[in-house]
């Protein structure tokens, strides 16, 4: 017995000896491998070579799983061998499944394996295996709860977003189930935001109701309760703006600014949640920081998206993030506008110019954003006169385009252009008016421009000669403007009923429109308008024999003139003018200098 006893501690330690030599060779490649991944640059031939060398050892399949995976995920990470990665991550997810409670293997290869498969567009063999993922991780929460959030993100970029709805309405159950409140938001929250790109503001008002309260009761992490706070408010300052609701937007935004003001002094907390459900963050507090600068007012845009843009260069030299680049774009795309009614035209075509650079770095990008691209070069067409472009333009913005706020944004920037060219368009002009008419059957709720589509019919009106209507329509635009701090559609209207009352010989009056109009595209500040009111004050005063204002109105006009003309000068000279002929295909890399100007400038004088 004592032979035998012997004998089998002999085997136990000579055992006990291989397992240590086998975990030392392991340790020591492995070592290697995240040496060279780390090193800076890194060195990840020789990282793929430490842990290809694992193979010939004939690991264990725990080590042999792993190794797999880890070579799929480096290959993935960081070169251009999808189909080596696809592989490895293909052995992972097959090995993995064979080992019981190898849950972090098993389900990290499915979800890296089938992002991959959506880099490759093979999304029909990304969708079993996740479904597949998601049936087997139940009693793994993180897990399940990830795959879940994947497969709906997955759903989403396919634009089916009933499916995706219906798999976050699975994870929100699932998470209460669970016992996490906190992850539960998370999935209702995205849950709103898809219910609020597909327009179903019926279901997202009581689900926002449900989300606020869940985010007050909710005690946890303070980065945490704050970022939920965040995505709440977020989504309802889209909403309201969908809603072109200026002025109910603004008790939102500052509660949102105060939120991202919190966040930035809190500090990250180590320690990790209880519930493995709640190790989710909606955005990094960096990200949030930005977030917030979105959203801003017209006086305020340059200040808030100069910092913006600045926080985001920093953050994309640490962070190759995809959201970070949409950001970018986003806040491009409002500070144009911004710049194209404060009389910057040249600086707006550069930063145009900017936002093709990054939509040719990223094709859905730019699918994402091709009609938006194509509706700023319509604007910028508009402001130096080149209206054959402009139409152009909007036209291939409404191709691009299938969201109904953008169409019918656009559909009002056409019929404004075609009025302003006269009778060469009737028929087409008449045809859109009819789509957007204000008084029936508006194709969208939003308050912002359905109060301008009142404007383009009192200015299609007073082009006709037919004052009495079109004081009817810019009384109309009043009314909605003033109710939601619309401050630019009222300042034009104001001026173009100024003009009509100038026109009827009730100078007093005119006098009464275009002065506050004066006065609030000064505060915007607006240069065409300020343009049109001075014009409007010297011939007002000028018929009322009032020689001294007459003269300071004209010496403001000339003033507004002599910078319009001197920026129109500039940014038709740019190189990148030459995008206004651009309507087909991706951006094109590169401009051809113009020789100068070849676009009338009598519109401006």
């Amino acid at each position: 017995m004592a032979a035998q006893a012997a004998a089998a501690a002999q085997a136990a330690a000579a055992q006990a000896a291989q397992a240590e030599a086998a975990d030392s060779w392991y340790l020591a490649l492995l070592g290697f491998a995240e040496h060279f991944r780390t090193s800076s640059p890194p060195k990840i031939r020789l990282c793929v070579h430490c842990l290809q060398a694992v193979f010939p050892f004939k690991p264990p399949q725990r080590i042999e799983a792993r190794t797999h995976l880890q070579l799929g995920s480096v290959l993935y990470h960081h070169t251009k061998n999808s189909e080596q990665a696809r592989s490895h991550l293909e052995k992972a997810w097959l090995i993995s499944q064979q080992i019981p409670q190898f849950e972090d293997v098993k389900f990290e290869a499915a979800s890296l394996l089938s992002e991959l498969y959506c880099q490759e567009n093979s999304v029909d063999a990304a969708k079993p295996l996740l479904r597949k993922a998601i049936q087997i991780s139940q009693q793994t929460p993180y897990w399940h709860c990830r795959l879940l959030f994947q497969l709906a993100q997955l759903h989403t970029l396919e634009k089916d977003l009933v499916s995706a709805c219906d798999l976050l309405g699975v994870g929100a159950e699932y998470a209460r189930v669970v016992g996490s409140e906190y992850t539960r938001a998370l999935f209702l929250l995205s849950k709103g935001m898809l219910l609020l790109m597909e327009r179903k503001l019926q279901e997202v008002h009581p689900l926002l109701t449900l989300c606020g309260q869940i985010v007050e009761n909710w005690q946890g992490n303070p980065i945490q309760k704050e970022s939920l706070r965040v995505f709440f408010l977020v989504l309802q300052v889209t909403h309201y703006l969908d809603a072109g609701q200026v002025k109910s937007v603004k008790p939102c935004l500052k509660q949102l600014q105060q939120c991202i003001q919190t966040i930035s002094t809190l500090h990250d907390d180590e320690i990790l949640p209880s519930n493995p459900a709640d190790l989710f963050h909606w955005l990094p507090k960096e990200h949030m920081c930005v977030l917030v600068y979105l959203a801003g007012y017209l006086e305020k845009a340059q200040k808030y998206t100069d910092k913006a843009l600045m926080q985001l260069e920093k953050l994309k030299m640490l962070d190759c993030s995809p959201i970070l680049s949409s950001f970018q774009v986003i806040l491009l795309e409002h500070i144009i506008m911004c710049r194209l009614v404060t009389g910057h035209k040249a600086t707006a075509l550069q930063e145009i110019s900017q936002v093709c650079q990054l939509c040719q770095q990223s094709p859905r990008l730019f699918s994402n954003h091709a009609a938006q691209l194509h509706t700023l070069l319509g604007l910028y067409c508009v402001s130096v006169n080149c209206m054959d472009n402009a139409e152009a333009q909007f036209t291939t913005a409404l191709r691009l385009t299938n969201h109904q706020e953008l169409w019918a944004f656009i559909v009002t920037n056409l019929a404004s252009v075609y009025i302003r060219e006269g009778n060469r368009h009737q028929e087409v002009l008449y045809s859109l008016l009819e789509r957007i008419n204000p008084d029936h059957s508006f194709p969208v709720s939003s308050h912002c421009l359905r109060a301008a589509a009142f404007y383009v019919r009192g200015l299609f009106s007073f082009f006709q000669g037919r004052y009495n209507e079109a004081k009817r329509f810019l009384r109309e635009t009043l009314k909605m403007s003033n109710a939601e701090d619309l401050n630019r559609l009222t300042a034009c209207s104001l001026v173009l009923l100024g003009h009509i009352f100038y026109v009827l010989g009730n100078h007093r009056e005119s006098n009464n429109m275009v002065v506050p109009a004066m006065q609030l595209a000064s505060k915007i500040p607006d240069m065409s308008v300020q343009l049109w009111s001075s014009a409007l004050l010297r011939d007002l005063n000028k018929a009322c024999g009032n020689a001294m204002d007459a003269h300071e109105a004209a010496q403001m006009h000339q003033n507004f003139s002599q910078q319009l003309l001197q920026d129109h000068i500039e940014a038709c000279s740019l190189p990148e003018h030459n995008l206004i002929t651009w309507t087909d295909g991706p951006p094109p890399v590169q401009f051809q200098a113009q020789n100068g100007p070849n676009t009338s400038l009598a519109s401006l004088l």
